[in-house]
């Protein structure tokens, strides 16, 4: 039987974490986002908090982004970390179609995985998603507003440089959602009819 993979890009502050969460615990199957640092870490005895650094960014071209003895070592042949932490998040959303039914949070899941996962893209209105940082976040609406366009420009630089697809062309997905147009329970019942 075809395993139950379903893989979500989206948007900062469109609420994409807590629909794929809510909606693997709906159908009592793995979740992944950032749980894959965590298992690439482990799997390649690199500290978490050297991959959580560059987690879905694109290394730069002039520096290195980690500060690490760790970077220059034989291991990684002085390839940035961001590349070293994509091959190794690639790989392991890559096993896991043989190994379970899923959802899987970003890190390029829904090029990676394309023709064996529905495609999911959340994304709401600029507005709405800054409203749902502060109340997410606490934080002042100037930061906010700063934040959801910081992340979304990450977001972009790192999709477009992994898969030389555009982050928002909405021909590779399989459904977009508009977030803020709809309740939880009526995201997670188009998901699962379409699914």
């Amino acid at each position: 039987m075809a395993k139950r993979i379903i893989t979500i890009n989206r948007m900062f502050g469109s609420n994409g974490r807590l629909i794929g969460k809510t909606l693997a615990e709906n159908l009592d199957i793995g979740f992944y986002d950032k749980e894959l640092i965590d298992m690439a870490a482990k799997k390649n005895n690199i500290p978490f908090d050297t991959l959580a650094k560059v987690d879905e960014k694109k290394a730069s071209q002039w520096v290195f982004p980690v500060d690490s003895e760790l970077q220059f070592t034989d291991n990684f042949s002085f390839v940035p970390m961001n590349d070293v932490l994509y091959d190794l998040q690639r790989k392991i959303i890559l096993s896991l179609p043989q190994r379970e039914d899923c959802v899987i949070v970003g890190r390029c899941a829904t090029s990676i995985l394309k023709d064996k996962s529905l495609k999911l893209f959340i994304h709401a209105p600029f507005e709405e998603r800054v409203q749902n940082v502060i109340r997410r976040t606490g934080r002042e609406e100037a930061s906010a507003r700063k934040l959801v366009k910081k992340m979304d420009k990450e977001r972009k630089a790192y999709y477009e440089y992994f898969t030389d697809s555009k982050w928002l062309d909405m021909t590779q997905y399989d459904l977009c959602i508009d977030s803020s147009r709809f309740s939880m329970e009526q995201i997670i019942e188009i998901i699962k009819r379409c699914l």
